[in-house]
């Protein structure tokens, strides 16, 4: 799983870039020595003819009126572990959705604004939920109980090792209204978690996982297992499933069954809508398929794109680790807004926008990553969730960084010095609300370190070694370094175990970025955020607050104008909303021309102000710049909608606004003002902190503001920023 669109990377940057150490200069160290790499052989496995321990037979038939799946689940299980077993454990985690609380929280926001925007629909409309009828053993019912997203079933008699029983559970599914992973909204299904799917049982603990899906993260946590499935749907839906897909008709008039088989598959997912359009294309024996919707003008193309790089990313992660072993890979556009997530075979995306760039779209590789970090190699995803998120999203950069793509490769993670206590080896419950950066950022530094360490040859030695182990099993912390040890030698294990258990975990400074290379780094990131975010609204009005920084960041020039003639408070602060704007433009890298004086001005005024954009600060009355061009603004302001000589004489006003300059068609001149002699004590901080939002990349698009004595925004014309909700804290 990972953050959608440009958020991923442009948020986490902002967030480092307010406050970022600066690294020393990178040195190589030659100082280890490392084991030569064991001889790999590569893995070729025929999934359609593997054996799994698990075989799942499931008969199910979509409601689609009143939002349930009716369905009868044969399952085959062998006891694999060396202790015999007098119960069988399922995880029903559609019962998440019984309650708001158990319900994953990285969704309620946006079910919140469904709601909002929704006003006749009742709460309980995102709820949901799974019953089980009846669970039976060769035509005998069993005792069962289903508590807590646990189906603990008893056995009549008792498992042996290397012994099989055949299971058939009967259950009914009401799929919940809104954005959780499984829901209906609009014209889509999202089905995952829809069925009892076997726990995993640990044989060191002597028990069955029975933990409840995460409410701030991922649980999961399975055993591949083979499936065929037969879904009764509408005929006018297109279905989503893994594996090889069949369709024929059902004997109730308007249905078919749409069958599935997907064999050594860790989980079996669906997305379901009669407004899917499919883009499908092989290539070497591989099809990647795109369910999408046809709703915007050029989205075939854009779509192509997507199928096209997601053929470079298999064939990266082929060579690097291990070949993708089935024949067909799925994309799902959904609804989904700020996420994007992984299943096997499959993985889901947000909708696909009018700025969408899939060559430079990390997220859409992070998620293809998981495929191998997660759905062919599994994890404990609640205890050791570094090994799917951490190897995910460093693939991710591995890939950019050999395409070329400098902004989302190595210098991603290069910069970020930062450090949290908790240790990248902990699990969901200890690291909080930090999973993201611990296993995530710091995860991905960590295995960036040992690459660095060892060299890319041997490194990607190991990584197959890795793969070749554990494809279609479960790894873990201890497996991983116990390989590393094993391919690159004891030194090597001793520092990686260092780097995930050990709190406070920060990159070594010679494989951070210099200070110079840092300040380019950002000067380029901030400079490809500022043109998505502004590119991602087509008639987005030139008269944008946002875009005069942009334009900086381009390279047009910048100077900002201060009223010399202020009183000894109005220039303190004066001096305090710079401060801020200098410290904002250094992380970005722009260095603006600063004029605090009447005859600098007047020296400036006819070539370098008129071919430059304009930041001005102070009251109109005593600024000499505003003063000397007062009839164009007026007549600018007319564009905007702003009444200049009206909002310049209401007492007790401050605000913004932003015109074309009145030379200069081309340029941008925005004046951040208060009317009086000063800005009341009151209103300084949040003037302030309303200048830096008005630049932002982060919130919605001002072209003009009005505050009142208190700080508060009373007037405003600006334009919706869709992205600005994912920077809400």
């Amino acid at each position: 799983m990972n953050k959608h669109t440009f958020t991923s990377i442009s948020k986490k940057a902002m967030t480092y870039s307010l406050a970022f150490t600066l690294a020393a200069c990178p040195i190589v160290s030659a100082g280890h020595a490392f084991a030569a790499p064991a001889a790999v052989a590569e893995q070729s496995i025929d999934v359609a003819e593997a054996h799994t321990a698990i075989q799942y037979k499931i008969n199910a038939r979509l409601d689609e009126k009143n939002m349930h799946i009716r369905g009868s689940e044969t399952v085959t299980y062998r006891n694999t572990s060396s202790d015999t077993l007098k119960e069988l454990v399922f995880h029903t985690f559609a019962d998440a959705n019984r309650s708001k609380s158990t319900q994953a929280s990285m969704f309620q926001s946006t079910n919140a604004e469904i709601l909002k925007n929704n006003p006749s629909l009742k709460p309980d409309v995102f709820l949901g939920g799974i019953d089980i009828k009846d669970v039976k053993t060769d035509g005998k019912a069993l005792t069962f109980d289903n508590t807590n997203q646990a189906l603990t079933v008893q056995l009549t008699q008792e498992l042996k090792p290397g012994e099989a029983v055949t299971l058939q559970v009967d259950f009914d599914v009401k799929i919940p209204y809104g954005s959780e992973r499984l829901s209906y909204y609009k014209d889509i299904i999202n089905g995952a978690h829809w069925f009892p799917v076997m726990s995993v049982y640990d044989e060191i603990k002597h028990e069955w996982d029975k933990t409840p899906y995460s409410t701030t993260f991922e649980t999961d946590y399975y055993t591949s297992s083979d499936f065929e499935v037969q879904f009764n749907v509408p005929d006018t839906y297109q279905m989503l499933m893994p594996g090889s897909i069949t369709t024929q008709e059902a004997k109730e008039n308007g249905r078919k069954i749409v069958s599935a088989v997907a064999n050594n598959t860790r989980e079996f997912v669906f997305f379901a809508s009669p407004n899917y359009k499919v883009d499908s294309v092989t290539r070497d024996g591989l099809t990647v398929e795109y369910y999408y919707f046809d709703n915007m003008p050029n989205k075939k193309k854009i779509v192509g794109e997507y199928v096209d790089q997601a053929f470079k990313a298999i064939q990266f992660f082929n060579e690097k680790y291990g070949k993708y072993p089935y024949p067909e890979f799925r994309i799902a556009e959904s609804y989904v807004e700020g996420v994007a997530v992984e299943f096997a075979r499959v993985i889901q995306m947000g909708m696909i926008g009018n700025n969408a760039d899939p060559v430079h779209d990390s997220v859409f590789v992070h998620e293809i990553a998981h495929q191998w970090f997660h759905a062919l190699i599994g994890n404990n995803s609640e205890q050791e969730s570094f090994l799917d998120e951490g190897f995910a999203d460093f693939s991710k950069i591995y890939f950019s960084e050999k395409q070329g793509d400098m902004l989302n490769g190595f210098k991603a993670l290069q910069f970020d010095d930062s450090s949290y206590d908790s240790p990248i080896a902990s699990n969901n419950q200890e690291v909080g609300d930090d999973a993201s950066p611990v296993f995530y950022e710091k995860g991905r530094q960590a295995i960036y370190q040992l690459y660095r360490q060892v060299g890319e040859e041997k490194f990607d030695a190991f990584m197959r070694e890795y793969f070749n182990r554990y494809a279609f099993k479960n790894a873990t912390i201890d497996g991983l370094l116990q390989t590393i040890e094993d391919t690159l030698g004891k030194e090597a294990r001793n520092e990686m175990d260092n780097s995930l258990h050990q709190p406070n975990f920060v990159l070594k400074p010679e494989y951070r970025l210099s200070e110079q290379e840092t300040a380019a780094y950002f000067h380029e990131l901030f400079k490809e955020t500022y043109r998505s975010s502004l590119a991602q609204i087509p008639e987005l009005p030139f008269e944008t607050m946002s875009r005069i920084e942009e334009k900086a960041l381009q390279g047009e020039p910048l100077t900002v104008v201060l009223s010399d003639q202020a009183g000894t408070k109005a220039k303190k602060q004066q001096e305090l909303i710079l401060n801020q704007l200098k410290r904002t433009f250094e992380i970005a890298g722009i260095k603006p021309v600063i004029i605090t004086e009447r005859q600098v001005l007047k020296q400036k005024m006819e070539k370098e102000i008129g071919g430059s954009n304009l930041i001005v600060i102070g009251s109109a009355q005593t600024n000499g710049l505003i003063q000397a061009l007062k009839p164009g603004i007026i007549q600018r302001s007319k564009d905007i909608g702003f009444d200049w000589k009206s909002m310049m004489n209401t007492k007790n006003t401050a605000g913004a606004y932003i015109i074309k300059h009145p030379f200069n068609h081309n340029r941008l001149l925005l004046h951040f003002y208060w009317n009086g002699d000063t800005l009341a004590d009151g209103t300084v901080e949040p003037f302030g902190k309303q200048v830096l939002n008005a630049l932002s990349f982060t919130t919605d698009f001002y072209q003009y503001y009005v505050m009142d004595k208190t700080g508060k925004v009373i007037v405003d014309q600006k334009t919706a920023n869709p992205m600005s909700k994912f920077f809400v804290d």
